[in-house]
């Protein structure tokens, strides 16, 4: 519910819930029953769908990006692939427990969903924090900018302050106004470019493999021996150690995506045992066989320098400079192909925060209007991004995107394997039932609870001589931002929640209804205290009492 709009009658097109008496609804399980009514929507994503919308949404541009920081925050080549083995794991376990919980809750909408089920009181409280989350942070913004190095490489041109961030402002631009205007074109153009992802990583990996067997005879080409001594170098810092895990970890965001989408998918919690683990599985073996392809292919000092364009010097190492040019393009296709994709799924999530009166002027947030498509939430995305973008200190950009993506998404981790573990406790005690179809074991939600309560405190481990994550920003800065945007949410939910209804002499009542697409969704009325417009649901004769009264 936003600030100045308030639901004050009952739409026609939708239907309060009526929950059975026992409490247990229905569900899309193939065993336990859910813990809400599932969407009622038309079901059209299956298998195939489900693993494709993870490896789109995961496969982006860091697996070509942030090799090279990997690698000079680690000191040894053992040691860096060491930290991709690490951050797959953490993102693995992250995995399981968002299997879980979509097994339990198998809705559209993610983690709101599992905050909102874990966190009931204070009311509204979780949501106004995630609402901050979600609105305020440029998550197509670091792909973008990727997008403008990799062109401006292929185009032999060296990246300045500007040329770069324009480039990403373009991109970014083109994303939001196509599908803005038109949803199948952006689809259409989203998945087309996909295949250059998959076809990619695939080329490298069969390349390194090639190089390993001495099958590589170009000029540019000697043998690296980067695997001879693996571990040879300088020994990883603790601020080493975590901001690689940043990196990996940055490489497997979206692994939870198909969980956006479980009231799209045919019998979520098969399709989700399946295609979660496929997709992630698939994608875990690729990123590790492409770093040691990079390691095979390219130099050391070559990879410690090559910044975000490691991808294209592997090219040039292996194929010579042209190919390097046109890996270059590849590459920013790929990239451009996953700012499409998260620009298509935030412009969603801000649309659907409006449609359940999440955000303040919520109706403005929640139309369709004029193409019938959400431009709204896409052009507030859009202005992040370019905030985003343009913001930071000329050669801090990227970095500072990709941390403060990173950061909040394990302050969010962290609260979410709280919270089960929470749950875990209650059910040792006998005071709630938790059997979901899919469980992620007591063990894995421990070990991905402390892992992503490491990630939120060691950042605050200064760095030692001669290593940073920015050049100009302070080591601590996405930390400090990322608090302050759940800050702003903490703020909101007090002038929301507590202000407003105080003075304006009103309570906030919060039930679940039905719309005609099928999705539910939370409407909240503005009842006055002194009952002059209780009429308002007495349409509804279970309005009252199913509700939910915000206090």
């Amino acid at each position: 519910m936003g600030l100045t709009d308030f639901y004050k009658t009952s739409s026609t097109s939708e239907k309060h819930d009526e929950q059975p008496d026992d409490g247990s609804y229905s569900s899309g399980s193939d065993s336990e029953p859910a813990l809400i009514q599932v969407d009622k929507n038309v079901k059209q994503i299956g298998y195939v769908s489900a693993t494709f919308l993870m490896i789109n949404r995961m496969l982006g541009a860091g697996v070509f990006s942030t090799g090279s920081t990997i690698f000079a925050l680690s000191g040894s080549v053992g040691t860096a692939l060491m930290m991709w083995f690490a951050g797959t794991v953490i993102a693995l376990s992250g995995l399981l427990v968002y299997m879980e919980l979509g097994s339990a809750l198998p809705r559209n909408g993610g983690e709101k969903n599992y905050l909102e089920y874990l966190f009931k009181k204070p009311k509204f409280l979780v949501t106004a924090m995630y609402a901050s989350y979600v609105f305020f942070l440029g998550w197509a913004a670091g792909n973008s900018i990727v997008v403008g190095e990799y062109i401006l490489n292929a185009a032999g041109k060296e990246v300045t302050q500007w040329n770069s961030r324009g480039i990403g402002i373009a991109v970014i631009t083109f994303a939001f106004l196509i599908n803005a205007i038109n949803v199948k074109a952006g689809l259409f153009l989203a998945n087309s470019l996909g295949i250059f992802k998959v076809a990619i990583v695939l080329f490298i990996t069969v390349t390194g493999w090639v190089a390993l067997g001495g099958g590589i005879k170009t000029n540019n080409f000697e043998p690296t021996h980067n695997f001879s001594n693996a571990f040879s170098g300088t020994s990883p810092t603790g601020f080493g150690i975590v901001n690689s895990l940043y990196n990996v970890i940055w490489s497997y965001v979206g692994y939870s995506n198909a969980n956006y989408a479980l009231g799209e998918i045919k019998n979520p919690v098969k399709v989700l045992r399946v295609a979660a683990p496929t997709a992630f599985v698939f994608l875990g073996i690729i990123y590790m066989f492409v770093n040691i392809a990079y390691f095979a292919v390219v130099p050391k000092e070559e990879i410690a320098g090559s910044g975000r364009i490691l991808a294209a010097s592997f090219f040039k190492y292996a194929f010579g400079d042209k190919a390097e040019k046109a890996a270059s393009v590849f590459v920013a296709l790929s990239a451009w192909a996953n700012v499409m994709s998260v620009i298509f799924s935030q412009g969603r999530i801000i649309q659907q925060l409006g449609r359940e009166g999440s955000l303040p002027f919520s109706r403005f947030f929640a139309t369709s209007r004029p193409f019938n498509t959400p431009f709204v939430g896409l052009f507030q995305h859009w202005i992040v991004c370019i905030v985003t973008i343009v913001a930071p200190p000329p050669g801090d950009a990227y970095n500072f995107i990709l941390n403060l993506i990173s950061y909040p998404l394990n302050v969010v981790n962290t609260v979410i394997a709280g919270g089960l573990l929470f749950v875990y406790y209650r059910k040792y005690k006998g005071e709630v039932e938790w059997n979901p179809p899919i469980k992620a074991s007591l063990p894995v939600i421990i070990f991905f609870f402390l892992a992503s309560l490491y990630l939120i405190v060691a950042p605050y481990i200064p760095p030692v001589e001669g290593q940073t994550v920015y050049n100009k920003l302070p080591y601590w800065i996405h930390a400090v931002v990322t608090w302050g945007v759940f800050g702003i949410g903490f703020v909101y939910w007090v002038v929301w929640v507590k202000v407003l209804p105080h003075f304006g002499n009103y309570t906030l009542v919060a039930k679940e209804v039905v719309g005609e697409d099928g999705f539910w969704r939370n409407k909240i009325y503005k009842l006055a205290n002194d009952g002059s417009n209780k009429d308002i649901l007495e349409e509804d004769a279970t309005a009252i009492s199913d509700a939910e009264i915000v206090k």
